[in-house]
């Protein structure tokens, strides 16, 4: 048998039905030792190397034999297997210590995981996740245009080396900028990401990181601009400040000025405003066109308008539907942050006034765990929605047949809020059914006429957001 390196064993987990490692009679706890000849790192390589139409894969089985397969297949096929480790090596975690992090805003006492700080550039590949670069060096760099990896989503924050320093704590960031030209040199797709801080990086250091970026075009496709967020668990660290109304405009007035020029010259608008802006601004959500696609939709841009647009089609192709749910007569009961409140709210008032026997009591939740200062729904904690629901019911309120929570405050794959008290817990404290809305105003509309909704029920819409949240 062939000595071979542990942290290049990759245990398979499982082996989906039907697929190529089924007929091959690969299964589970069995063991991918070598795809092509080459030893696999981690879940990059494994993509890599399956892509071909003909490759030979090394398994290791349970009772020591190993099996050299030879495999001929679509190109790109995946061969259906699942590991125990998902990127097939350890997590990397972030050596940078923000100014703005959040996670140094937790309250003590959380669990575990809540507490890990990812900065790992496969999950930016993988999931979508924002990373700083400054844990990666020329050959991470390299290994992302050989296997064309995109696109790469970056955390970027400011383009003024020292300042960014500054930010991160990290004496390294300004010189990681230099990643960004490298992967623009080698037509790497690229997203971006600025959490702004009020007197840190906003102002000039704003419009000069805007004008920076934007060099990239077109293969920086998109940057968002985001507030810091502000607990009350800020003892000891950088004091930050929330932006005021007065000047949330004045961060919008700078973006929508470069939008119109950047899309004049590149059909895109590039540099995009958070949701909360606009909220705390008192300023209408831009139309869908400045969106360019909804690129930025997980960092809260576009959320709402989304959503509003969602809803207006799912009440008219309800009117011209099925009529049953026109005379629906049922209360239902939905909790939001402070944030998207008069949104939904607006929302839930237009279900009502189509579907005339419903009733839809939306209640605005502080958050009184992780501070008032936090306003988006996804991080109310089962703690709060007890409490303040409790208080709603009262003060003479019915909470009717159903409280419908969205799926973001739920603890993924679970049924567990962020304080760790699971939904069975609430429903209990209450005595009224809690329901997971999934993302989409069209699930939001249906999960209110329809006693018999499920998030998980196929959906042919391609676009999803979280209905009742805008910056979870």
């Amino acid at each position: 048998m062939n000595n071979i390196n542990k942290r290049n064993e990759h245990v398979i987990r499982e082996v989906l039905e039907g697929s190529i490692a089924d007929e091959l009679e690969i299964e589970a706890g069995d063991i991918l030792l070598k795809i092509n000849d080459n030893e696999i790192s981690d879940v990059f390589d494994y993509r890599y190397y399956i892509q071909d139409e003909y490759i030979e894969v090394l398994i290791k089985k349970a009772n020591g034999e190993e099996w050299l397969l030879e495999i001929d297949k679509d190109f790109d096929e995946d061969l259906g297997v699942e590991f125990e480790n998902s990127l097939m090596s350890e997590y990397r975690s972030c050596s940078n210590k923000c100014i703005f992090c959040f996670i140094d805003q937790m309250p003590p006492g959380m669990r575990e995981t809540l507490y890990f700080k990812d900065d790992d550039s496969r999950l930016s590949f993988l999931q979508g996740n924002y990373i700083t670069l400054t844990n990666m060096n020329e050959s991470d760099v390299d290994r992302i245009i050989e296997m064309n990896l995109a696109p790469i989503n970056i955390s970027v924050h400011t383009t003024n080396p020292e300042l960014r320093c500054k930010m991160l704590n990290n004496r390294f960031a300004g010189d990681k900028l230099q990643f960004i030209r490298k992967l623009y040199d080698n037509q790497v797709e690229m997203n971006g990401q600025i959490v702004l801080c009020k007197g840190v990086n906003d102002g000039a250091e704003l419009e000069r990181t805007i004008d920076d970026l934007s060099e990239y075009l077109p293969f920086m496709r998109s940057v968002s601009v985001v507030p810091a967020g502000i607990t009350k668990y800020r003892e000891g660290l950088y004091p930050l400040e929330l932006f005021d109304s007065r000047e949330a405009g004045q961060v919008i007035d700078v973006i929508e000025a470069r939008q119109e020029e950047f899309y004049k010259q590149y059909g895109l608008h590039f540099i995009h405003a958070s949701d909360e802006w606009y909220i705390n601004a008192g300023r209408d959500f831009p139309e869908e066109e400045r969106y360019d696609g909804y690129i930025q939709l997980e960092n809260g841009v576009g959320m709402m308008r989304l959503f509003i647009d969602e809803v207006s089609e799912a009440l008219e192709a309800l009117k011209a539907g099925n009529n049953d749910y026109l005379n629906n007569n049922s209360t239902v009961t939905i909790p939001t942050g402070v944030l998207s409140y008069k949104t939904v709210k607006k929302m839930a008032e237009k279900v009502m006034e189509t579907c005339k026997g419903i009733k839809v009591n939306t209640v605005c939740i502080t958050n009184e765990f992780f501070g008032e200062t936090i306003t988006v729904t996804g991080l109310i904690t089962g703690k709060d929605l007890i409490s303040q629901l409790s208080q709603y019911k009262l003060s003479g309120n019915c909470l009717g047949d159903r409280i419908l929570i969205t799926s973001s405050m739920i603890r993924s794959g679970e049924r567990v809020f962020l304080d760790d008290v699971t939904i069975d817990d609430v429903t209990k404290a209450l005595g009224t059914e809690l329901v997971m809305v999934d993302s989409s105003g069209y699930d939001f509309v249906e999960s209110i006429i329809n006693s018999n909704y499920s998030m998980n029920r196929n959906n042919d819409k391609e676009v999803y957001v979280d209905a009742f949240d805008t910056l979870a």
